[in-house]
């Protein structure tokens, strides 16, 4: 393999390292998406309990008056008593008192259910709360963790920078724009091996002639389908 085909190998390998760098630097940031969303979950569910259980204590309230309401009709009913003269009136204040008894009754029932309600939303909001300290301390330990890898992945990146500069300085010019001129659009994959009497970027095979001159040939060569810059795998074994 000729000196500027084994630069340009190597080149395209530093490109495509530094093209594989973005997906792993996004994995760890899903990673701690992942773990965020499910504090978010329960963020949203723990607000939910805070607002369920406010809304109780309201209704709570409202039958307390209620209940007081009711009360004080019921001594004003037996105020009534006291006064009335007639069968009639009679009859209908023990109607009145008998609807206020039965309502009474309602709102005392009304009150123990949400009672109940109240302090099962509480338990639940309480094992809410614990959940999330839980998983916010997991995750305040998980971006640690993943700030330190993607730290690590980028100083590699930053590694890789410095190697393709190194070499990209000593390539010939006229190469390096030979290069540069394929990478527009075959992107990573500017220079690929040739497996098989086949060229590994567009996986078409050579035909036997081409083929024939291009492993005897040392000048840097083409696909003659698709134009990525070939070379002969068995001559770059990496190690």
């Amino acid at each position: 393999m000729n000196k500027h085909l084994e630069q340009l190998v190597k080149l395209s390998k530093f490109d495509k390292s530094i093209v594989d760098f973005e997906p792993k630097i996004q994995n760890e940031q899903e990673k701690l998406k992942m773990f965020m969303q499910s504090v978010d979950n329960l963020v949203e569910q723990r607000d939910k309990l805070y607002n369920a259980i406010d809304d109780l204590k309201n209704k709570r309230i409202k039958n307390d008056i209620h209940l007081k309401e009711l009360s004080d009709k019921l001594e004003s009913i037996a105020g009534k008593h006291k006064l009335a003269k007639t069968e009639k009136e009679v009859k209908a204040l023990q109607l009145e008192e008998e609807i206020a008894k039965e309502q009474v009754a309602f709102a005392n029932e009304e009150i123990i259910r949400l009672d109940n309600l109240i302090e099962s939303k509480t338990t639940e909001l309480q094992n809410v709360q614990d959940e999330l300290k839980e998983e916010e301390e997991s995750v305040e330990e998980l971006k640690v963790a993943i700030d330190n890898n993607i730290k690590a992945i980028e100083e590699e990146r930053n590694k890789i920078y410095e190697e393709k500069a190194t070499l990209v300085a000593t390539i010939d010019a006229k190469v390096l724009a030979f290069y540069e001129k394929i990478k527009r659009w075959a992107k990573d994959t500017t220079v690929v091996p040739v497996k098989k009497q086949a060229c590994y970027g567009c996986y078409m095979k050579l035909t036997d002639r081409f083929y024939s001159d291009f492993l005897v040939s040392d000048e840097i060569t083409t696909c003659p389908h698709c134009g990525r810059i070939i070379y002969k795998e068995d001559e770059n074994q990496e190690g």
